[in-house]
């Protein structure tokens, strides 16, 4: 078995593909290193000695700047490297040349979509119930209670377990006849803001909320309002008459101060809300083409494989769904810290070069005016797994945007109208991104995980892919699709096109995402608070 690895020709670093000891002998093609300490699985060795202020490349790009002296075959660690990100600025440059990937065998397929009134297509058919303020979670929470289990959209196996475990001897539930079949179900959001926050904020969270009604996944929306927030019902409308000039779902509204009692509203809520589900159960699935699909690619609780197998996976599928006429969407500016040249050099247009460069030193002095940096970005589990810089980080995290052009650059909830891979500006934390990629208008998300995380979305699936097969299976409840038979030596083409293939069937309802079946549906919108 091949011990080490190297990504790139130029690279300074081998990575190690089990764990190595001192004294043994790696051989990579020609090169043979001996190992001057130890070295674990997914962390990296020097493919030469380092002067102290050297700087060190991964993934054929600066990564770390050599804080003492390192030897040949010496691991490379957080004691010895830190962060280090060349300095980039605009230049004229050659117009960008892409060979798209082959999808001869793609030629005329279709999905299952969901199809709205104005065209645009869906993966899935919600209602979504949410709040304006914090103040409502609790109402949003009963009216989802009261509709999700008499329409057969959940059950409760740890009650039943409870039960169980207090001796007593039930049968189990009868399953419900779903009597809504074409609507997929009843989806809420619940979230911290809306009042006590800047009226900035209050209108951020109405923008990205807005982009969740329109969302062609929602066939229409119940809002509850307390009535005295900052994020106040005309606000609101407001941010849904922009994001969308015709829109035209069913959009019920309820204000709580108006009312005598709670529980009147509730039963007023739960009488109206039934009689939308009827007309949303109308919608049925139609053939559509591929170029509807519109992808969102994520990482998160990323390892040293990240960047060799899922993340590589990834950008060939956002690679071919942009061959195939669709859209792709790149997140996480923190982790493109270090490649915004490569980036830059995609852009078709020069507005997009410099709104990206722009949108990355603004994120990043921000950053800085409240005492912290692109380099606290790692997480300790990616640092125990191999991924200890910033830019190392971010050079295996932009595998997942493939090699397109770049059609468009994105602020947070924006959308580009333009078919093609756009770059969105994200915070790198999970849900706060996979929040505004799916306001930016995916309909299905792909999240490459090496550590094993949860996380899912109230109105769009998101496929979790591993970076290693150990924890596909560890996680298996997690995990839907594994990318560590690269490692073994897979062809990384062929695992792509097995992704792309769950891809389809997920947009076209055949498969259920793990997070769905988990139940997994969190939200948090980006305050433009430091969320690194």
């Amino acid at each position: 078995m091949q011990k080490v690895l190297c990504i790139h020709p130029d690279d300074d670093m081998l990575v190690a593909l089990s764990d190595l000891v001192a004294g043994e002998v790696v051989q990579w093609e020609e090169e043979s290193i001996l190992v001057s300490s130890p070295v674990k699985t997914k962390h990296k060795l020097a493919r030469r000695a380092f002067a102290a202020g050297e700087i060190l490349r991964l993934y054929g790009v600066p990564v770390g700047k050599a804080t003492v002296q390192i030897r040949r075959g010496e691991a490379v660690t957080t004691e010895n490297l830190q962060h280090y990100a060349a300095d980039v600025e605009l230049a004229a440059q050659a117009a960008y040349s892409w060979t798209p990937p082959d999808v001869t065998r793609l030629n005329g397929a279709t999905f299952p979509g969901v199809v709205r009134a104005d065209g645009r297509v869906g993966t899935a058919n919600y209602w979504l119930i949410f709040p304006l303020v914090f103040c409502e979670n609790r109402n949003v929470e009963h009216l989802r209670n009261a509709l999700e289990a008499p329409l057969g959209y959940t059950r409760n196996d740890l009650a039943s377990f409870t039960l169980s475990l207090l001796g007593e001897d039930m049968e189990a539930p009868k399953p419900v006849v779903r009597p809504f079949p074409n609507l997929d179900g009843v989806r809420i959001i619940t979230h911290n803001g809306g009042c006590g926050g800047t009226r900035a904020d209050a209108r951020s969270l109405c923008k990205i909320l807005s982009a969740y009604a329109d969302h062609p996944n929602v066939a229409g929306i119940t809002v509850f309002s307390l009535g005295c927030q900052n994020a106040q019902i005309a606000m609101f409308q407001e941010a849904l008459a922009k994001q969308n000039p015709h829109f035209d779902k069913p959009c019920l509204i309820y204000e709580q101060q108006k009312w005598d009692s709670e529980e009147a509203m509730m039963k007023a809520v739960l009488t109206d809300t039934l009689v939308q589900l009827k007309e949303a159960n109308k919608v049925q699935r139609k053939p559509v083409p591929l170029s509807h699909l519109k992808i969102g690619v994520k990482c998160g609780g990323s390892d040293g494989f990240s960047g060799i197998s899922a993340n590589p996976a990834m950008g060939l599928v956002s690679d071919m769904v942009v061959a195939v006429g669709g859209s792709s969407i790149l997140a996480e500016f923190p982790e493109l810290c270090g490649v915004e040249a490569n980036l830059i050099e995609r852009c078709e247009n020069d507005d997009d070069k410099r709104r990206f460069l722009g949108l990355m030193r603004d994120f990043e002095a921000r950053a800085e005016a409240v005492g912290t940096h692109f380099a606290d970005n790692p997480s300790p589990g990616n640092i125990r797994d191999g991924l200890i810089t910033d830019a190392m980080k971010s050079a295996g995290a932009a595998k997942k945007g493939g090699t397109s052009p770049i059609v468009s650059v994105l602020d947070y909830g924006e959308q580009s109208a333009r078919p093609g891979l756009s770059l969105l500006c994200t915070p790198g934390g999970d849900v706060e991104s996979v929040t505004g990629i799916v306001a930016s208008g995916a309909n299905v998300v792909l999240f490459s995980t090496g550590l094993g995380t949860p996380t899912g979305n109230p109105i769009v699936p998101v496929l979790k892919i591993s970076s290693n097969t150990r924890v596909a299976k560890k996680l298996s409840d997690l995990i839907d699709y594994d990318c560590g038979p690269v490692i073994e030596g897979a062809p990384l083409q062929e695992v792509a096109s097995g992704l792309f293939d769950m891809v389809v069937a997920t947009a076209g309802g055949q498969y259920q995402a793990k997070a769905d079946r988990l139940q997994q549906y969190d939200f948090i919108f980006w305050k433009r608070d430091i969320s690194l």
